[in-house]
Order: C-alpha cells, then sequence, then structure tokens
C-alpha cells in the first residue's frame, strides 16, 4: 500500500513538472483544484495534497486556506528556500557530509569571483553591505549575518540564478556550525578585522578586474576562516570533534 502510495503522488508531481515545462502552467497560476486534479490524474485527493505538501516544502508552490480568488495552491517558484530546506536537512542528517558542503562552495565562490572581475557588475549594494559589516558595535551574529549577505550578494550579482540558490542553500546548511565556531574564538574582534579586510580586498580584486587575484583572495578567505573554526571546536568535544575534522578535511581536499 505504501509503494501504491507513493508512486500514486510522483505521478501528481509528474503531471505538474510536465504542465510547467511545456508552459500550461506559469508562476502566478493556480493549480487545478484538488478534487478535478485527482480526476484526471487518476489518483486519490489524498495523493495530490501529498504532492502539494512536497510542492510547498520545495518552495514550487505557495497555499492558503478557505475560499475566494486567494484559496489553494500557487505556483511561485521559490527554489532559494527549498533548496536551503533539503541542504539542511541533509547535513543535519549526514548524506552530505560537510566536508563536501565546503568544497562545493569553494568551487561555486571562487567561480562567482572570476566571473565578476571579467564583467562591470554593479557592485553598489555589495560595498554598502562592507560599509555595514565596519560598525564598531557589532556583536557576532550581526556580523555573520551581514557575512552570509555579502556572499550572497556576490552571488546574486554575477546573474546565475542557479548559482544564487545553491549558494543560499549551502551557507544555510552550515550557519549553526559557522556560528558555532565564531562563539568559541576568543579573538573575535581580530578574526572579524581580518574578514573585513579580505572583504574589501576581493571586491577590490573585481573592481580591477583581476579575476586571478579575486579567484585566490576568495579559496583562501574561505579556507583560512574554516580552518580557524575546526580548530575553536575542539577534536576533544564530542559534539563537535567530527565537525572539526570535517572542516579541516574539507579545507585540505580544496587545496588538492
Amino acid at each position: 500500500m505504501a509503494d501504491t502510495a507513493q508512486r500514486a503522488w510522483q505521478v501528481v508531481l509528474e503531471r505538474i513538472e510536465g504542465d510547467l515545462r511545456d508552459g500550461r502552467l506559469s508562476p502566478g497560476d493556480r493549480l487545478t483544484p484538488e478534487r478535478e486534479l485527482a480526476a484526471q490524474v487518476g489518483v486519490g485527493r489524498s495523493s495530490v495534497r501529498e504532492a502539494v505538501r512536497v510542492l510547498e516544502v520545495l518552495g514550487v508552490v505557495r497555499t492558503a486556506t478557505g475560499s475566494g480568488p486567494t484559496a489553494g495552491a500557487m505556483i511561485v517558484t521559490t527554489p532559494r528556500g527549498g533548496l536551503a530546506a533539503f541542504l539542511r536537512l541533509q547535513v543535519a542528517a549526514n548524506g552530505f557530509p560537510l566536508t563536501d558542503v565546503v568544497r562545493t562552495r569553494i568551487v561555486l565562490e571562487c567561480d562567482v569571483a572570476e566571473r565578476l572581475a571579467q564583467t562591470s557588475a554593479d557592485l553598489t549594494e555589495i560595498i554598502g553591505i562592507l560599509d555595514a559589516m565596519d560598525a564598531d558595535d557589532l556583536a557576532p551574529a550581526e556580523f555573520l549575518a551581514l557575512d552570509a549577505r555579502f556572499h550572497q550578494a556576490l552571488s546574486e550579482a554575477s546573474g546565475n540564478a542557479v548559482v544564487s540558490a545553491m549558494m543560499a542553500g549551502l551557507r544555510s546548511s552550515i550557519e549553526a556550525y559557522t556560528s558555532a565556531g565564531a562563539a568559541r574564538l576568543d579573538d573575535w574582534a581580530d578574526v572579524a578585522q581580518r574578514l573585513r579586510r579580505e572583504h574589501r580586498h576581493i571586491v577590490d580584486a573585481v573592481s580591477r578586474g583581476d579575476a586571478v587575484d579575486a579567484r585566490e583572495t576568495v579559496r583562501a578567505h574561505i579556507t583560512d576562516y574554516y580552518t580557524e573554526v575546526a580548530q575553536a571546536l575542539s577534536p576533544g568535544d564530542a559534539a563537535d570533534g567530527a565537525v572539526g575534522e570535517a572542516a579541516r578535511a574539507a579545507v585540505r581536499t580544496a587545496n588538492e
């Protein structure tokens, strides 16, 4: 019975995917009402509800209860939120090792910096974020939030929606780890000041069109910070040892 139910809601997903791919559905459109869609696909209404729940988690639809023009499921396509949730769950369940997450982030961000240096992208928002990070009274959590926004803004400036969504998901999946590491850094003020300098260096290299410098500065920036965090999360602590070792492995493999 479980296998049959799974096949049924997957049939619904495939139907909706086909409608999106062929242009019969677009962002802003509403899905066919549950009863009608179930009849069209030949499945039970519970299977339609299950498929819609999956699409909602993935950020493809937004649902509203009640009646009237705002009720039902609407196509919204917000892949960033869905991808972030997926990556967080996979990292938490060790489906995606932290080593792989960090290494993928390095690959993506190095490519973003290199490509930005080869274009004339508008860096106004990015520079504004750096200016905000210069405030002396920022708490570590506030600094890290701006740091995350800085890196995300770089990926958005590249104009690649897939990379931007992946970057948001990757950073979201390890935000608890980076926050825990920052909290254990004895010299956080010095670390924050170094990160500010490195951010400025990245933007300067991009502005000068020096793709090689931009790429290598990003690589060093990410690997150095993860090395510090890994050292702060003591391998002697049973709760953090595996995470610390994974970060060190990520740094090693990223430079191979």
